[in-house]
């Protein structure tokens, strides 16, 4: 994902005296009915924060960094960098959004699988030494292209290789030879990455084999001369505390019998989905409704039945913000932000209902079935957990160029933060704070 089309300075609207990241919504939505009603979307960088306060609670050996393709969006790259993170990147571009947000170049790791001569010179000539080597072409490159490298060899997972039935990385097998061949080459190696995606059914027995292979990977390496100091276990984390929780309980007793403390390697992982998806709520209005009726024969008693189908056609679709849909990623139920006039205050009916974009082609749904209560055109509609999907992108039939990014913090994160020790006035001085009045 690009990220979101942020201007190069900020407003963050503290929530003071009550005020909550509802409200915001609410003051949008409402001053959206008196205009255009563009979808816009709401940032609460408080959730970065509490994110960041979660992962140093629970994996304090792991060290976070941050893969900018998850969400490049300057206001993020900001936060993250001011809250100390490393970063990786798979681009020229995210190098050099991340190197203009002041993050050392030995805080980069410029990862991707087949890299552009361009990208390899870039590194090389901004002092970001660590690169992840995945295949022989890749170490041919480099050294030609960036002798004074460090590279993390990528290590293919039987998890990995199952989720996108393409091969991933080198195969144990493999490393010695490439060990050997980066030895003839004159080229660093310092260490070995892995990815166990958050798909595994059996995060156990995924960390368990990838471990053991790194180890055997290192004991190689420090056979040849290397200097191997790094371990990647990767990205795999969704956002929630329940799932990280599980992933610790996997990792934490085989780091301490492959990579104790005492052997001086430094662990990292990705988590990036883990820290951005709560971040982002995406608020659409509906444009357009059709009523279904499909009716049936009862099998029983020979009685006439019918049901109701809604389709509710929404100003944002899968060649917009949901572009993650046409990857096979699943779009989640929304949250109705209020229930229509004609509706009474008691509890409503809920009928079977489909979410679809505004182009009126038939890939472009959204979610292909939901139930929900009866919606009016101009009626609003809540996507939680968008902070990882393309809402940078936009359908071609949108009547504005760039969606609009309110961000929020509230009093209790910004003192947080402060006391994290992020320096507001000057490692973030893209920001400007302002009161969030009701």
């Amino acid at each position: 994902m690009k990220g979101f089309p942020d201007k190069p300075n900020y407003i963050i609207e503290l929530l003071e005296g009550g005020v909550t990241l509802e409200d915001v919504i609410d003051g949008h939505i409402c001053e959206q009915d008196q205009v255009e009603k563009s979808a816009f979307v709401v940032g609460d960088l408080g959730a970065l924060m509490r994110q960041h306060t979660c992962w140093q609670s629970m994996v304090p050996q792991v060290q976070p960094y941050y893969p900018v393709k998850c969400n490049s969006s300057p206001a993020v790259i900001e936060v993250l960098a001011s809250l100390g993170l490393g970063f990786v990147c798979a681009n020229k571009a995210e190098v050099s959004l991340v190197l203009e947000h002041g993050v050392p170049p030995e805080n980069i790791i410029l990862s991707s699988a087949f890299k552009q001569l361009a990208h390899i010179k870039y590194a090389a000539k901004n002092g970001v030494l660590h690169l992840v080597c995945e295949n022989e072409a890749e170490l041919s490159k480099i050294a030609r292209l960036h002798p004074e490298a460090k590279l993390l060899l990528q290590l293919t997972t039987e998890a990995h290789a199952a989720e996108t039935s393409m091969p991933f990385g080198f195969s144990l097998k493999s490393c010695r030879h490439l060990l050997e061949m980066a030895k003839e080459l004159g080229v660093q190696v310092v260490g070995a990455a892995f990815h166990i995606p958050s798909s595994c059914q059996d995060p156990q027995q995924a960390y368990t084999h990838a471990l053991s292979d790194a180890r055997c990977v290192f004991d190689m390496g420090l056979d040849l001369g290397f200097n191997m100091q790094i371990l990647d276990i990767g990205g795999g984390f969704t956002g929630s505390e329940f799932q990280l929780k599980q992933v610790e309980s996997a990792v934490r007793p085989l780091l301490d019998a492959y990579f104790p403390q005492r052997s001086g390697v430094q662990v990292l992982a990705q988590p990036g989905c883990f820290y951005v998806a709560s971040a982002f709520t995406l608020a659409v209005s509906v444009i357009g409704k059709e009523v279904v009726t499909c009716r049936w024969d009862s099998l029983s008693q020979g009685e006439k039945n019918e049901d109701t189908e809604f389709l509710y056609y929404m100003n944002e679709g899968v060649y917009g913000s949901f572009s993650h849909k046409l990857l096979g990623n699943i779009i989640t139920t929304p949250l109705v932000h209020k229930v229509s006039k004609a509706s009474s205050q008691e509890r409503q009916p809920v009928y079977p209902s489909s979410l679809w974009g505004p182009s009126l082609d038939q890939l472009d749904q959204v979610v292909e079935r939901c139930l929900l209560p009866e919606l009016l055109v101009g009626d609003w509609l809540l996507f939680s957990n968008m902070g990882t999907c393309g809402l940078e992108e936009f359908s071609c039939v949108s009547t504005c160029s760039q969606l609009p990014v309110y961000y929020t913090i509230s009093t209790p994160d910004w003192y947080e933060m402060q006391e994290a020790g992020v320096a507001l006035d000057s490692a973030m001085k893209n920001f400007s704070v302002l009161q969030y009045s009701v």
